[in-house]
């Protein structure tokens, strides 16, 4: 039998033939190195239980939400939705507000939009837990993170520049310089990686 390769270095077809028979005999067979099937889902070296949303009702922060559902979903874990009431108000020229009744006001305000939160954006997809605290919020966001204690916190950021980021984002640079976990940071304007 006279065998024609094109490059006289190559190995013949024959001999190749040959190693797939003896790479056969000794248990070598060609089968995928992952046994799992694609439909399953893929174990993760992360451990993912409790992950922390700050919210505060803007699109920016249901966009954090947004990618909060989808890794809560993978990693079979619980999202809190964490709102924290502002603590300063702006006092009006008449004077005279009543802190206390305008507290309680904003508190009830609150819980009623962070449970309609819950309901339209997670639309029970996870288990989801909602807190509501008054304070400082980046000392109550790393407060709760603590507390619960998040494995992770998602919080989203409006990208300010100038003055408003010393007055709005300096709130994120703190959770995530301060944090007790790791923190994903969503951009309002970025590049999507979640799926449609």
């Amino acid at each position: 039998m006279n065998t024609h390769t094109a490059n006289p270095g190559a190995p013949s077809l024959s001999s190749l033939d040959d190693i797939t028979e003896r790479n056969l005999e000794a248990g070598h067979r060609n089968e995928p190195l992952k046994t799992e099937s694609a439909d399953a889902p893929s174990k993760s070296p992360f451990r993912l239980k409790r992950i922390l949303v700050p919210v505060d009702f803007s699109d920016c922060a249901k966009k954090a939400l947004q990618y909060a559902i989808p890794m809560a979903k993978q990693h079979d874990a619980s999202l809190t939705l964490l709102y924290v009431l502002p603590t300063q108000y702006a006092v009006g020229e008449f004077g005279g507000l009543d802190y206390a009744s305008l507290e309680v006001e904003l508190r009830v305000s609150g819980e009623k939009e962070l449970a309609q939160l819950a309901v339209d954006e997670v639309r029970g997809e996870v288990p989801t837990n909602t807190i509501l605290r008054s304070g400082p919020p980046a000392l109550e966001i790393i407060e709760a993170a603590r507390e619960l204690p998040a494995d992770l916190i998602i919080i989203s950021t409006h990208g300010y520049t100038g003055l408003k980021h010393v007055m709005l984002g300096s709130v994120v640079e703190h959770v995530v310089q301060k944090a007790p976990c790791p923190v994903l940071v969503v951009r309002e304007h970025e590049h999507e990686f979640l799926a449609p």
